[in-house]
């Protein structure tokens, strides 16, 4: 079963990469060399300037200020100060600082400082031909109208040959997964190719793994993930789609595998990336769940999909005012969806599958949740490899024995002629002198 999902999945992006490759709506106005490219980069784009719901200047610079501080003591803000960092992810990261924040988000940064010739050095070793012929025929399909990748020889797509061949030399076990192109492509967008080398490792085995690889187990599992949550959040929904025959599998692995980055607007594609890089996978979910919200969400849409077709179209023709950045991101973060919701409908899907499914299951247990999660991961890892600083040590002497006490000399009911006397010898007889007599010393005879 797992070996034909990933055949599907194969065939189904094969088929679609004429039209869902494009990462923004803007890229449909058609290719045309002389026309100027968009502030994201996409020839003939849209988004040249700030337009509706995008917040005013001194807003994003106020932002960028706030994130400048927060990564300039990074350890200490996720130690201490986690719960801002995520509301500056929700709020959006300045498209300015996206390049200082997404490796920090997801740990790369680490990775690559633990490992500083890795990259270089798979860089420069020859690939396996199998998949070098795989994703030679690939690159062109990444954002064709984007400056970047327009040139067979440019540095866009010579850089995703590097960043993908790295990938397969790096895990030979998985290799290489078509879907992996256009998220190493959205990397490359906003990073040198060794930190996109390295996000994009996190991203396979930190926040989804099981995704990439040959059984793409993990689909499977999230696929009955999300049917789970649609019958309990949206059950008309979900009773429509199971009478038109709609499964999970003919469009969430597109979703999910390239993290919505050939599905939505480019700039709401950046702002979905900012909150996946922070809280997890939990964020895939629940824009899933606000996507088939905004096409079948009412009584008319869903009379107006009688059937399968229909029922898919309605799923990838949303219309671009809902999916504006700014409004569509606000109903993201208000899906009443939690990760102690999410990993338990997680738990009871993987028991159900283990019963009824032969093969590799998903070890949903190596999937962290977000930023925090690597964060302390990380440190932990540190603390136990000697990698972090020592910590100098505060050395206390023990105290020394104590002493005997020190006896005092009794010395009552004596007086000092008596102890002289008796240092002396024995005394000479004379006239008996009361014990409490005043005689001083001198009237002592010798």
């Amino acid at each position: 079963m797992a070996q034909a999902l990933g055949e599907d999945l194969v065939q189904t992006c094969e088929l679609q990469d004429d039209s869902s490759s494009l990462g923004s709506d803007s890229e449909l106005s058609g290719p045309c060399p002389y026309r100027q490219a968009d502030r994201y980069g996409f020839i003939g784009g849209s988004s040249a300037e700030p337009g509706r719901g995008h917040p005013p200047a001194d807003l994003i610079r106020q932002r960028e200020m706030k994130w400048v501080e927060m990564t300039s003591h990074w350890e200490k803000t996720m130690s201490r100060r986690y719960k801002k960092v995520k509301m500056q992810c929700r709020k959006g990261i300045p498209s300015a600082l996206r390049a200082r924040c997404w490796p920090l988000l997801c740990g790369a940064h680490v990775c690559q400082k633990n490992s500083p010739s890795t990259y270089q050095e798979l860089a420069e070793a020859p690939g396996e031909p199998q998949w070098m012929e795989t994703i030679g025929r690939d690159l062109h399909r990444q954002f064709p109208l984007h400056e970047m990748f327009v040139s067979p020889q440019g540095h866009g797509q010579q850089g995703l040959l590097q960043v993908l061949k790295a990938y397969t030399l790096y895990r030979p076990e998985q290799g290489y997964c078509q879907a992996q192109g256009p998220v190493a492509a959205v990397l490359l967008m906003h990073l040198p190719p060794e930190e996109a080398f390295w996000c994009l490792v996190q991203i396979c085995e930190l926040y989804l793994p099981g995704y990439y690889g040959p059984h793409m187990e993990a689909v499977q599992l999230d696929a009955e993930v999300f049917m789970a949550l649609l019958r309990r959040l949206l059950p008309r929904v979900h009773k429509h789609l199971q009478q038109v025959g709609v499964g999970p599998l003919l469009y969430l692995p597109e979703w999910f595998l390239c993290l919505f980055a050939r599905s939505l607007p480019f700039p709401t594609v950046l702002r979905v990336w900012d909150a996946f890089l922070s809280e997890g996978v939990k964020v895939l979910f629940r824009v899933g769940l606000t996507l088939v919200r905004l096409a079948l969400g009412t009584t008319e849409q869903r009379l107006a999909c009688p059937g399968l077709l229909e029922t898919l179209g309605a799923l990838r023709a949303i219309p671009p005012t809902q999916l504006q950045e700014e409004v569509f991101m606000s109903q993201v973060h208000s899906v009443a969806l939690s990760e102690q919701d999410l990993q338990r409908e997680i738990k009871a899907q993987l028991a159900r599958l283990s019963e009824s499914k032969s093969g590799p299951l998903p070890q949903p247990k190596a999937r962290l949740a977000g930023a925090q999660a690597i964060f302390e991961a990380q440190q932990l890892a540190g603390v136990r490899g000697g990698t972090r600083p020592e910590v100098p040590r505060i050395v206390v002497q023990p105290p020394e024995e104590p002493r005997p006490p020190r006896r005092k000399p009794q010395t009552r009911g004596k007086t000092f002629h008596g102890l002289l006397t008796r240092s002396r010898g024995p005394p000479i007889e004379g006239p008996a002198r009361s014990h409490r007599s005043s005689t001083s010393f001198l009237d002592t005879r010798f």
